[in-house]
């Protein structure tokens, strides 16, 4: 087990000794996926590869993110790190030249020479640690989504890419790389449809009691672990707790202590149309009721409200009024197509939807898109001033935005930066964690990390339940000064 001072030590030599390997120049995250791209960035790498570490191997999204990642002719994978021996050793097997560990520090601390890039493919609860610990020591990331468990880590990886601007960051939103979602956002940052009056946000699930990738059949009594799971590793920056049937697997997502249940895990495919159209703020406050709150596991049956204050945004005139408001529900709560003076219909399980002066749209998760005017169906490829988009690969943006050079397609585009998402990720958990105190009106401070009463106190309750967590010895997350 490394000590804390150990882990600090590893991570500052690492970053000293590899801050002039590579040739780095990408500017940070300026609003939108559409701001005009800076200077390519140059990239030199050995092999003249990049060459990643994948953290996280197995499971039901790394082998898709890695086959991706592989069809792209300036990558390699140099490097395979998963707390599941057998896994690691399937995946080796398509990599016999890459190294091997079960630790993630220990790839840093003995490995740090051999890659510049770092997947992160773990559960949630890890998703913050080894995404700081990769920014730590100067390599870009692509950070699964929804890139922190924790609110308060969204202010640690905020903090990070603050410190290292010249790394390249993505989260996994490949969703954004479809034409629709970057319609949706032209259309509501051009203004197409006049000023934003609210949004409703849904998606369908999770189910009760399902043996998917949520678990809401009751807390099961804890087993032994795998043979081939390296249990305290999988804990990594959580505290002790015993195994249990079916959480290594899928069910960690429903979780209060590894997940961010239904509405954090889609936070990043669903509000990345708001994020990147209005460059939202933080949240003003919160509101989350449901039928079926919850110790362990975060509540199914979430319907949520977030206000935004938006009266100082810079882009102000893009809003109807001072508070931007945001419904955010899963099984399939839509809002009323009456109450929106919309032709009788029935909405799809997902829907991100955005009511505007001028007109309504709606957007499923990689589509189609619908508009209304006047209550009126109309093509959104009509209206006049419509912008162009380009549909990419969502991985390779993120290598393209690294590797750059003279010759390369490239534009130093890259669909969803940590600085975006980590946006989202906070909205996503607000909305999430709000429902263990149901009906109660939550007002939320970031620069303190702390939720309030209605009266401007702080509420205790939430704010020690719901902000932070205690990090095991040796899992701490690293500092930025």
């Amino acid at each position: 087990m490394f000590t804390r001072r150990q882990m600090i030590q590893t991570a500052a030599a690492t970053a000293g000794g590899l801050a002039a390997s590579s040739l780095l120049a990408t500017p940070a995250f300026a609003s939108s996926i559409f701001a005009s791209p800076g200077p390519q960035p140059r990239f030199r790498g050995k092999l003249g590869k990049l060459q990643l570490l994948q953290v996280g191997v197995g499971g039901s999204i790394a082998p898709a993110d890695r086959s991706e990642l592989k069809g792209h002719p300036d990558v390699v994978f140099s490097g395979l790190c998963d707390v599941d021996s057998d896994a690691l050793a399937a995946v080796s097997k398509d990599h016999p030249e890459a190294f091997t560990c079960r630790d993630f520090r220990e790839a840093f601390d003995k490995h740090g020479d051999k890659f510049d890039a770092v997947v992160v493919c773990t559960p949630d609860h890890n998703h913050a640690l080894i995404d700081l610990w990769a920014l730590r020591a100067n390599k870009h990331v692509y950070g699964q989504k929804p890139l922190v468990q924790q609110l308060s880590e969204v202010v640690a990886i905020e903090r990070a890419i603050a410190a290292r601007p010249k790394l390249i960051t993505q989260t996994g939103n490949q969703r954004m790389g479809a034409e629709p979602r970057q319609f949706a956002v032209d259309i509501l940052k051009s203004g197409l449809l006049g000023k934003a009056i609210e949004a409703h946000v849904w998606i369908a699930g999770p189910g009760a009691g399902t043996d998917g990738y949520f678990w809401y059949g009751g807390l099961q009594d804890p087993i032994t672990p795998p043979a081939s799971i390296d249990w305290p590793l999988w804990l990594g920056a959580a505290v002790d707790a015993p195994c249990r049937p079916g959480l290594i697997s899928l069910q960690w997502r429903s979780s209060w202590d590894y997940g961010t249940g239904q509405l954090g895990d889609w936070c990043t495919h669903l509000l990345d149309i708001l994020t990147f159209a209005y460059d939202l703020p933080s949240p003003r406050s919160v509101l989350a009721n449901t039928l079926e709150p919850s110790d362990f596991y975060h509540a199914r049956g979430v319907r949520s409200t977030l206000v935004y204050d938006v009266s100082k945004q810079l882009n102000r005139e893009r809003f109807a009024r001072d508070r931007f408001v945001v419904h955010y529900a899963d099984q399939a709560q839509a809002p009323s197509r009456a109450a929106l003076g919309l032709p009788p219909g029935k909405f799809g399980n997902i829907g991100t939807l955005v009511v505007c002066e001028g007109g309504v749209i709606c957007c499923g998760a990689e589509g189609p898109i619908e508009v209304w005017i006047d209550g009126k169906s109309v093509d959104f490829k009509t209206l006049p001033g419509l912008g162009k988009v380009t549909a990419r690969n969502h991985w390779h943006a993120w290598v393209d935005a690294i590797v750059g050079g003279p010759g390369r397609k490239t534009d130093g585009f890259v669909q969803s930066p940590f600085a975006a998402c980590a946006k989202m990720a906070e909205a996503g958990l607000l909305c999430s964690r709000a429902a263990r105190f149901p009906q109660q009106e939550l007002g939320w401070d970031k620069s303190r990390l702390v939720f309030t009463n209605p009266d401007g106190s702080i509420h205790e309750d939430a704010t020690k339940t719901c902000v932070t967590r205690e990090y095991r010895k040796g899992f701490e997350l690293p500092s930025f000064a």
